[in-house]
């Protein structure tokens, strides 16, 4: 069944994708069919998370290295906890396929009461106390020493960095949910089919470091530190930042840049519910018209990328602007976002 499930992903219908095209297994040439091939042989199949990264083939591979050494390669911290991480910190941005996704797994994996919760967002439910103080913590709220031995930080705010960036891209790029559209008995149904899928590709392990030869090493950057008691999960991160970093120097104007820092150096995490098209405009009230455009993309992805609408994708690409450029901008300021966000984390934990 789960060579079925993967070769079924390989058939991307369109409308799995918003506002970008999926670059597609029979026509990806050069390290976009090299990460492909990674992916399923790995992964067990070719996820959307990853493929809407494809039209910048540098960030698809980085993507892929981070998720590939925090969730899948082994440590200290089992595959249960990394994917009930995974599932917190999606509900906390309001992405709900990521959290069908790994609440899923967590319920296959562990297919108890306290999984379920999760699953179904639950999260004052869950009845295990260590559980719950790493939720609350992934979530942003402090976590007692005893539930974070100093071997396990590296994992488990890796996987809170991946997760606050793949919500981010995925919130804009991705429909509301991997599942068909059912509700009641038949999404049970679905849902536990899922689980038992999922849960079978989670317990796969691969070695660490395999693909360290993707992308060209680069040195760790100071906020990412916490990292570097896990070498090799240390390199995949600065290789992908720094990927990431130069697309953001190449699409992202400079004020565009220094709005959004500024922002995160000022405390905020979410645009607010009412009144964010008033924040919005002041914040980007000093910008050429030109950047505007960019800055409103870029500030919405960072605090409220669930909020991207149509209208404000093609304000950004009216100019003329490709896949490529869209997928640059998102990405560095997804990025930038969880950095800062796993910085926080780090010194909570």
């Amino acid at each position: 069944m789960t060579s079925l499930f993967a070769h079924a992903t390989r058939r991307m219908s369109r409308d799995h994708f918003r506002y970008v095209e999926p670059v597609r297994p029979r026509s990806a040439t050069g390290l976009v069919d090299t990460v492909y091939g990674q992916i399923e042989a790995e992964f067990g199949m070719l996820a959307p998370p990853l493929v809407l990264h494809a039209p910048v083939p540098a960030t698809l591979a980085g993507t892929w290295l981070i998720l590939r050494e925090v969730l899948l390669a082994p440590g200290v911290v089992g595959r249960d906890r990394k994917e009930a991480v995974a599932a917190a910190v999606s509900l906390a941005n309001r992405c709900p396929y990521c959290v069908d996704v790994h609440g899923t797994t967590l319920l296959g994996l562990l297919r108890d009461t306290d999984a379920r919760a999760l699953a179904d967002g639950r999260t004052a439910d869950v009845a295990d106390p260590d559980l719950r103080a790493l939720l609350r913590w992934s979530q942003g709220g402090a976590g007692p020493d005893p539930a974070f031995p100093a071997e396990s930080v590296p994992e488990l705010v890796g996987t809170a960095l991946t997760f606050h960036y793949i919500n981010r891209m995925v919130n804009i790029f991705l429909r509301d949910s991997p599942l068909p559209p059912v509700s009641g008995s038949a999404r049970a149904a679905v849902r536990g089919g899922a689980a038992r899928v999922l849960a079978r590709i989670a317990r796969r392990e691969v070695p660490p470091g395999a693909h360290a030869d993707l992308l060209p090493a680069r040195p760790l950057p100071p906020d990412l530190s916490w990292a570097a008691g896990r070498p090799l999960l240390a390199d995949a991160l600065a290789c992908a930042v720094a990927v990431i970093d130069e697309g953001g120097a190449r699409v992202v104007p400079p004020a565009v840049r220094g709005l959004l820092t500024g922002a995160l150096a000022d405390g905020v995490t979410e645009l607010p519910l009412a009144g964010g098209e008033a924040w919005l405009a002041a914040r980007t009230a000093g910008l050429d018209e030109a950047d505007r455009a960019a800055a409103r993309l870029v500030l919405l992805t960072a605090f409220a990328a669930y909020r991207v609408t149509d209208a404000v994708v093609e304000e950004y690409r009216r100019p003329g602007r490709d896949d490529a450029a869209l997928v640059d901008l998102t990405s560095w300021a997804s990025m930038t976002t969880a950095r800062h966000l796993a910085a926080g984390l780090a010194g909570t934990a």
